[in-house]
């Protein structure tokens, strides 16, 4: 019964109704920058509240805070959907296998780099304040 998987995806493939999936060269290279998505806590907006991505392309994604209040950025359904390669903080490099969230707790910056793997609308909050305007999409096409 060893054969019988391969068999069935050959099978499926040959009718067109499983593709197989390739990719060349090293995806986690040359990342595409985003802009900022700047932490305005005096008047509580983001620089940003809308996002274009493509599923299989590479970014890095730089979030700074001006230090005032204490704040949470969360994204759970775009890291969900996600392959985090690394997430850099001061310089110093954090390799996640998943990500909630990542906080302030004074002034800085955090850059993440990651490969969205899935289409879709995803939301992004300051976790407290979505309702008075520190909120945002990222649509993955």
């Amino acid at each position: 019964m060893k054969w019988f998987a391969p068999a069935a995806v050959g099978a499926l493939m040959a009718f067109g109704l499983v593709g197989q999936a390739q990719a060349e060269g090293n995806l986690a290279s040359n990342a595409t920058r985003l802009p900022d998505l700047a932490i305005n806590s005096e008047t509580l907006t983001f620089s940003q509240t809308r996002f274009e991505l493509e599923t299989g392309k590479y970014y890095r994604l730089r979030l700074v805070h001006d230090g005032g209040e204490e704040l949470a950025v969360v994204a759970p359904e775009l890291f969900r959907n996600s392959w985090i390669n690394q997430v850099v903080i001061n310089d110093l490099e954090v390799k996640p296998y998943g990500l909630y969230s990542v906080e302030f707790d004074d002034e800085g910056t955090i850059d993440i780099w990651f490969v969205p793997v899935r289409p879709g609308e995803y939301k992004f909050w300051a976790d407290g304040y979505q309702d008075r305007g520190l909120s945002g999409t990222f649509v993955v096409k």
